[in-house]
């Protein structure tokens, strides 16, 4: 028998993604949100599986220990915590609003990731294993996101939660770690909307399971775990047939043709790119603005390029 996974924030976009993921793995699955109607909508969907479902909340310590009380009362030992919450995404610039605004949005974003913490992390450690505890973080946490800066300032102050969490979790025999995500995700809600390189809600929850289940024998685990798609090996194509890539799966954005760097002056102006095999260990390397910066430097190269037809700039 498998131990249950909780999932906090269950009937949100990623939450739906990451029980789907549990349920099509055959774990039990305790399914926390705050509307009992979703919760009830939720557990229709899967009339055979083994989900329980809480009507709880994490949203202040008050919260989160009546939502340890009522874990413990399943008398069920936990496999782990996956916690996928998140606030309401408002769009502004900081400079356009108070400085309550900003209050208010960690309060909803950062602060209820402390809370559950605080009170679900004791709970795995009463078991002899522990457990895991995944945080899931959304983009923006490292370059500032347009429009949405209050969203990128939570996601960074996540990161460092989880970097604290997963030193302090140390003592408990508990293993933190936080799933980064650095794009938007594509879930049932904004599916028709979505783009084609966001990564599915049910692969970023199978990613999360796979944290779960991890074996850290031997190894030491990393707070901050990059999301990457797990594709099989390509097949090898016939001797004496020319290789042809794979298209781009729907979960991970085509790459490109890395562009010259031997021009001065987009050398100059532009940041360098960072070399191959050289990235930060603790994030994924963001193609999208690699992609972007490429595109710039090409330009930047045309602009500045004679054109013996163009007529002399009179001085």
């Amino acid at each position: 028998m498998k131990a249950p996974l909780v999932v906090l924030g269950a009937t949100g976009g990623i939450g739906r993604g990451v029980v789907r993921a549990a349920i099509d793995s055959g774990r039990p699955v305790v399914a926390v949100a705050r509307q009992a109607s979703e919760l009830k909508a939720l557990k229709a969907g899967y009339p055979h599986a083994d989900l329980t479902t809480i009507a709880g909340s994490v949203a202040n310590d008050a919260a989160g220990a009546k939502l340890a009380r009522a874990l413990r009362k399943l008398g069920r030992p936990l496999a782990g915590v996956v916690a996928a919450v998140c606030g309401n995404a408002e769009r502004g610039r900081l400079l356009d609003n108070p400085a309550e605004f900003l209050r208010r949005k960690l309060d909803e974003d950062l602060l209820p990731h402390l809370a559950a913490a605080r009170h679900l992390l004791p709970l795995l450690a009463e078991y002899d294993r522990g457990g895991t505890y995944v945080l899931i973080g959304g983009p923006g946490s490292e370059h500032p996101w347009a429009g949405y800066g209050h969203r990128s300032i939570g996601a960074a102050a996540l990161r460092m939660l989880a970097r604290v969490l997963h030193d302090e979790a140390r003592q408990l025999s508990v293993r933190v770690q936080l799933l980064a995500v650095d794009t938007p995700v594509c879930t049932e809600f904004n599916q028709r909307h979505s783009c084609p390189e966001w990564p599915s809600a049910l692969s970023v929850g199978q990613r999360a399971l796979a944290l779960v289940d991890h074996d850290v024998s031997g190894e030491l685990p990393r707070p901050i775990v990059p999301y990457a798609l797990r594709l099989p090996p390509p097949e090898l194509p016939p001797r004496g047939a020319a290789r042809v890539p794979p298209p781009p799966a729907r979960d991970e954005p085509a790459r490109s043709q890395p562009a010259s760097d031997s021009d001065p002056a987009a050398r100059s102006i532009l940041p360098e790119s960072t070399p191959s095999g050289a990235q930060d260990p603790d994030c994924a390397s963001d193609e999208k603005a690699q992609r972007c910066l490429q595109d710039a430097r090409a330009l930047l190269k045309s602009l500045t390029s004679k054109n013996p037809k163009q007529e002399p700039t009179p001085r």
